[in-house]
């Protein structure tokens, strides 16, 4: 079944209000700021650089300062935009991608981080699922399939796992980027990287990983 992986950027003013329905494959990390959640009867306060996944209906109230937070949402293929506005409150699509998934399986939904230092790289590796990725801060180079993509802080680019890709950060600062990933279950726990060429395997590796989430998800029906 077809699938959009969909990606937002909600900007919330201290105090304003995002409300969402419930939604099986949602998954929300913190750029700035901070926010109170509310969701299945429990409140928390959720911090700058956090990671937040919920299936059902979800309120979300911004804290003292300015937040900026990105939102992943699988859905099916037509679904209506989750872009909202409200006061004190405006969000944005960031990106849209198709996924191609089969809805009986064991699926699992990773939300990482992953920061480089000046000249860091991604040596030319696969995914064992597609998902999306956001640029924090920093720069970035993407090469796949024979194109260059360079982003920006938040920016944003999807990989559909199985395509080859080398990544190249900036070289004159830290980069770091947020991602989100649909992948087999049984990868719970376990890294999704696999290296194209064999010599890369025993190279050293300047990325370095920080996992928020890793919980088994039932798709959309």
């Amino acid at each position: 079944m077809t699938f959009e992986l969909r990606l937002y950027q909600d900007n919330l003013a201290p105090g304003a209000k995002l409300t969402l329905a419930a939604a099986p494959v949602r998954a929300v990390y913190l750029v700035s700021g901070g926010v109170r959640t509310q969701t299945g009867g429990l409140t928390a306060a959720i911090g700058a650089n956090s990671a937040f996944h919920t299936a059902a209906d979800l309120a979300l109230t911004g804290g003292n300062l300015p937040t900026v937070a990105l939102r992943w949402e699988l859905v099916a293929a037509g679904a209506p935009d989750g872009a909202l506005k409200g006061e004190g409150l405006a969000s944005q699509r960031l990106l849209a991608a198709p996924l191609l998934l089969d809805g009986k399986a064991d699926w699992l939904l990773r939300c990482d981080r992953v920061d480089f230092p000046p000249q860091g790289e991604a040596l030319l590796h696969t995914h064992q699922g597609g998902g999306t990725r956001c640029l924090l801060f920093g720069g970035i180079r993407i090469e796949t399939q024979g194109h260059t993509h360079h982003y920006g802080p938040l920016g944003a680019w999807f990989e559909a796992g199985p395509d080859p890709v080398y990544a190249a950060a900036s070289d004159t600062e830290s980069s770091a980027f947020a991602r989100v990933m649909l992948l087999p279950r049984a990868l719970l726990g376990k890294s999704s990287i696999a290296y194209v060429n064999p010599e890369d395997l025993a190279k050293p590796k300047s990325q370095r990983y920080q996992v928020f989430l890793d919980v088994p998800v039932t798709l959309p029906g």
